[in-house]
């Protein structure tokens, strides 16, 4: 089977790319340029594994190419979307890279391709609602969808995003339904994710936006107010698992939305799992009785039962996936 992965050098994709080639597919990686595609060429480093360069995903017909000269691709996962919560440019560095990158994909693949199962990487951005008018009460599953408004998504680049994903996973259920029975077509929803990158990591000063929070308890001096996050959490194997199922089991999927979120994380969570398996780390001791308060005043009422039933796999847990993060950054050099 022949797969084209979009977005190849990013932190999730990379993990699809690695599970799809344990199950011998032939992988297609986008790339925005040659000397991106080599480094990673060079980082997989299989025969199986192969790049394209899209330079521009909002330019018109930026996938069209791609799929003339590929017609024989079965699954295509379109993982290229910009996550970056300091983003200035909130329409051009978070909105029109999502939504018109998302319209551009399945532009090319319903006049181009012979591809049949498509799987697109959302967020649980695209399932709660940001809108300023949820409902604490209410329970958040499958079904599902963010209220939040395009105008309101220019407020700020945390908000753009949650806007970014919930309107580029609209365009695909525009898509589904003008399609249907045409394609198999599923998007993951993923809260923020955790767990080592892919590949070797060089550099250890800036990492994708959910491993950054990793990062920046690592960073702090023991003296540092421990900064409040409260969330979910996944792994990003866990991510690429799911897309890959997705990909073995079209028809199962067909249609699904799969949130993937398992234990509630914070960031005293993260300093206490530090200080308890690397007590040579001299940051803040993190407090898990605070974790337990903030996430009873934090967390949002969540039921992905149909998504982990889908699956039919364990997720692993927030300690195992914190540990292997830390150890990876420490060992970067």
């Amino acid at each position: 089977m022949t797969v084209i992965v979009t977005g190849a050098t990013g932190y999730i994709a990379q993990h699809i790319i690695k599970e799809l080639l344990k199950e011998n597919c032939n992988v297609i990686g986008t790339v925005r340029s040659e000397s991106k595609g080599e480094y990673l060429s060079s980082l997989i480093n299989s025969p199986y594994f192969t790049y394209a360069v899209v330079p521009n995903i909002i330019a018109e017909g930026a996938f069209d190419q791609l799929l003339t000269e590929n017609n024989d691709v079965d699954c295509f996962i379109h993982a290229a979307s910009p996550v970056d919560f300091q983003a200035k440019d909130i329409q051009n560095e978070l909105l029109r890279p999502a939504i018109e990158g998302t319209k551009n994909v399945l532009h090319a693949i319903e006049k181009y391709g012979n591809v049949k199962n498509i799987i697109v990487t959302s967020s649980t951005a695209a399932v709660r609602d940001s809108s300023g008018n949820r409902d604490p009460e209410k329970w958040i599953n499958e079904s599902t969808w963010n209220k939040i408004t395009l105008e309101q998504g220019l407020v700020s680049a945390r908000l753009g995003y949650d806007v970014a994903k919930t309107f580029a996973e609209k365009e695909v259920l525009k898509f589904a339904d003008k399609n249907k029975g045409i394609f198999n077509i599923t998007t993951v929803n993923p809260t923020f994710v955790f767990g080592p990158q892919a590949y070797e990591v060089k550099c250890k000063e800036k990492l994708n936006e959910s491993a950054e929070i990793v990062n920046r308890v690592l960073k702090s001096n023991p003296a540092d107010e421990i900064p409040l996050h409260v969330g979910r959490f996944i792994d990003v194997r866990d991510v690429a698992k799911a897309h890959v199922e997705a990909m073995k089991r079209p028809e199962e999927f067909d249609g699904k939305r799969l949130i993937l979120l398992h234990a509630g994380c914070t960031n005293e969570l993260i300093a206490s799992i530090i200080n308890k398996h690397f007590p040579n780390v001299n940051i803040p001791k993190g407090s898990l009785e605070k974790h337990e308060e903030q996430m009873k005043t934090g967390d949002m009422k969540w039921d992905n039962s149909e998504t982990k039933a889908l699956l039919g796999f364990e997720f692993m847990c927030v300690e195992d996936s914190n540990i292997e993060t830390v150890k990876q950054i420490l060992d970067a050099k």
